[in-house]
């Protein structure tokens, strides 16, 4: 073969990087890689006005070390970046992969290509031109990328390197020496690679933890070009920086939208990092009009401020307003077992003293920390050929991921790592998924365990049965954890009524025959509630029963003529002491949440394959809204009767207990205060509101305090399964072997 062949492998490099074979780095020892990605050529086309949005990954030893910028709407995409790499041996060849960047949507695979790194040429920068493939489709035509690449060996003398390996070969002149030379040089190079293996993920690990948060609030927009017939848009925003993304709210029919939205995202880049935003008018039916777009250079602004910004649109008219604060991270890392921040006693005074009651109001948004040791998970779905799976974990509290390295080829992997997180809400989900590596598509999901922050126990190691996407049923395996949570109780009930933190990225709602019955269900079993306590009450005005009605009408004649209204509240306080007494009604009933889920399964091949067969989603978007605004609305109708019900039940006791201090503080204001004073307070606090702070972003406390509460559907996702040990792999071997 060439020696432009072998460094490619028939990947397609330039000729003018091909180097002779007596100059070839050696497969071993310390180098430096300097990669500068210049430009591409003739990409792929993914999206429908014939571009694409590429950027490119470049990975070594299955783990991602490099990730470009995002060149919008170009085929022929600029990039001029570059990095740095250091490595432990040159066995791993370096694998670019080019993707198309899909807000929302999982982005598209545009080509590959691997660089081998043993036939490239030392000290000098090699022109290199990697030709794209598809493994599925190889004679597709998929471009090329044009790099610069400078290979150089580090704190490792060639000389050195060149005597050792003719000693080496020397010995196997000697016949005695042959076996042991062998043995030495087989152990050197497993070390070599375990050694490359622990420098990647040490890379991966850090790649993970960002160093500052940055705040933002999305005020409103001013002056928007119209793009709708009506000389109106229907305008929403999207940002974007480095992987992470965010979509504001859509507001119908207006050229000056007012969103007044808060959110954070991770600074990774002790420079700041560009965020990207750009302006989109939505359209039923067909693609969303662009409006227009600009960028903001974080490192521009001082830290530990707000800025108030109104950033003009680039290739439009218009201006988007933004509060922006640029705050130091907050407590998040990843580490080893030997290495556990709560472990050390230390450290956790310090901890518990930062948490502690004296410091209840400081730093409000801070309200704790969650420690996650991620042990182990056994029997595990087989999502290769080969019947194993190259398993990792992603552990999301909100909007904060992080996750483990891969365990390769293994059912029952082990990772033993700790991770920390901070906790802005304490009625946060802790998310924690397995996946399978593959790698030239995106992962496949093998199992999810949701843990609600406020059920967990401190420092116990529990087996989670993994559920399937839908949380609904369980999935093959279990996954092992032991989870700490310190948190200040004042702070996290003070944040209980303001609103809860949105996830940046979910899923597009789409028509559901069967959610739209499960919805409809549910606030039918509302109102069937209701109905029953009509029933009752109307069963004493008709004298069924004497006693219950003498009783009631003794009763209604002592409260209307004594009725005041800080009884209102009381009445409220005095029904949930009663229920924690009295009631049976706190653990709901399994059987009936069962069998809300139990015919979605059954039906929901079918649904798939008709609408396929028939494309009828594809055809009536607008009828699809519809259908989609009548399923939510009927989700919130039942979630807040259901809530309020769950709150009365003590289901989370947190929260029924923050609500019970609630009520007793409004029954005392009644009891004391004239009702016209609390009016009159209440009138002049929402007419100044907008005049003390015109960026204020609007909420209501009490709505904010029920998005806390679980449904029925959230119970029934959040209740854990048990571990069935005979399931266990390691108990199988047991009884296998006697």
């Amino acid at each position: 073969m060439s020696t432009c062949g072998r460094l490619l492998s028939g990947m397609g490099a330039s000729c003018s990087s091909a180097v002779p074979p007596e100059r070839a780095a050696p497969s071993s020892g310390m180098y430096k890689l300097e990669i500068e990605l210049k430009r591409g050529h003739n990409l792929a086309v993914r999206d429908r006005g014939g571009t694409s949005d590429p950027y490119v990954k470049f990975k070594l030893g299955g783990k991602e070390v490099f990730r470009s910028k995002t060149i919008h709407k170009n085929l022929n995409p600029v990039w001029e970046e570059k990095t740095t790499l250091t490595l432990d041996s040159l066995s791993e060849p370096l694998y670019a992969k080019v993707f198309d960047y899909d807000f929302g949507l999982q982005d598209d695979f545009m080509g590959s290509a691997f660089l081998y790194l043993e036939s490239l040429e030392q000290q000098r920068t090699i022109p290199v031109t990697l030709v794209l493939k598809d493994p599925q489709s190889p004679d597709e035509d998929l471009g090329s990328l044009e790099l610069a690449v400078t290979l150089t060996p580090k704190d490792s003398p060639i000389e050195e390197r060149r005597d050792s390996t003719q000693n080496e070969v020397k010995t196997y002149r000697w016949k005695p020496y042959v076996k042991k030379t062998m043995l030495l040089r087989r152990s050197w190079k497993r070390s070599t690679k375990n050694q490359q293996s622990i420098r990647l993920s040490e890379l991966h690990r850090k790649s993970q933890l960002w160093r500052g948060i940055v705040s933002i609030a999305l005020i409103e927009g001013r002056n928007l070009i119209p793009m709708d017939d009506n000389g109106l848009s229907d305008p929403y925003v999207k940002f974007r920086l480095g992987p992470q993304k965010y979509k504001s709210k859509t507001v119908p029919k207006t050229l000056s939208p007012q969103w007044r939205e808060q959110f954070d995202l991770h600074l990774y880049e002790e420079t700041g990092g560009v965020l990207e935003i750009t302006v989109w008018d939505r359209d039923t039916g067909r693609r969303d009009d662009f409006i227009g777009r600009c960028q903001l250079d974080l490192s521009t602004l001082s830290k530990e401020q707000t800025h108030h910004l109104e950033l003009p649109l680039e290739e439009s008219r218009g201006f988007v307003v933004l509060l922006v604060t640029l705050t130091a991270s907050a407590a998040v890392s990843i580490a080893d077992l030997s290495v556990t921040p709560l472990d050390d006693p230390q450290e956790r005074r310090e901890i518990l003293k930062r948490y502690g009651v004296l410091k209840s109001l400081s730093n409000l948004k801070d309200v704790g920390i969650v420690q996650v040791k991620v042990m182990r998970a056994e029997g595990l779905m087989a999502a290769d050929v080969n019947g194993k799976s190259d398993p990792f974990c992603v552990l999301e509290l909100n909007n904060d991921r992080l996750q483990t390295h891969t365990v390769y080829k293994n059912l029952n992997p082990e990772w033993n790592k700790v991770f920390t997180f901070n906790v802005k809400d304490i009625h946060s989900v802790l998310e924690v998924t397995v996946f399978d590596e593959d790698r030239d598509r995106s992962a496949d999901f093998l199992g999810k365990a949701v843990i609600p922050l406020l059920n967990i126990r401190n420092g116990e190691q529990k087996g989670y049965v993994l559920k399937n996407k839908e949380l609904t049923g369980p999935t093959k395996g279990a996954i092992y954890l032991e989870i700490d949570v310190i948190y200040n109780t004042v702070k996290a009930a003070l944040r209980t009524v303001v609103p809860a933190e949105q996830k940046y990225m979910e899923e597009e709602p789409k028509v559901s025959k069967q959610l739209l019955q499960q919805n409809f269900n549910r606030v039918k079993r509302c109102i069937m509630v209701l109905i029953s306590y009509g029933t009752y009450i109307n069963s004493c005005f008709e004298w069924e029963s004497a006693q219950r009605s003498i009783i009631s009408f003794v009763l209604f004649v002592v409260v209307v003529w004594n009725f005041e209204l800080y009884m209102l509240p009381l009445g409220l306080l005095l029904l949930l002491v009663w229920n924690y007494f009295f009631s049976s009604s706190r653990d709901m009933t399994d059987m009936s949440m069962e069998a809300m889920f139990e015919w979605e399964d059954e039906d929901e091949d079918k649904e798939d394959k008709d609408s396929e067969h028939k494309g009828f989603m594809n055809k009536l978007y607008a009828i699809q809204d519809v259908f989609i605004s009548v399923q939510s609305a009927l989700d919130d109708v039942a979630s807040y009767g259901e809530r309020m019900k769950n709150t009365v039940n003590w289901t989370v006791p947190f929260l029924s207990w923050l609500a019970i201090t609630a009520l007793c503080f409004a029954t005392f204001l009644l009891y004391l205060i004239p009702l016209r004073y609390l009016v009159l307070a209440w009138g002049v606090n929402k007419f100044t509101k907008k005049l003390r702070n015109p960026y204020a972003i609007d909420n209501n406390e009490l709505l904010d305090f029920l998005s806390r509460v679980p449904s029925d559907v959230q119970v029934m996702q959040y209740r854990e399964l048990r571990v069935d040990p005979g399931q266990s792999p390691s108990k199988r071997r047991r009884t296998n072997l006697s």
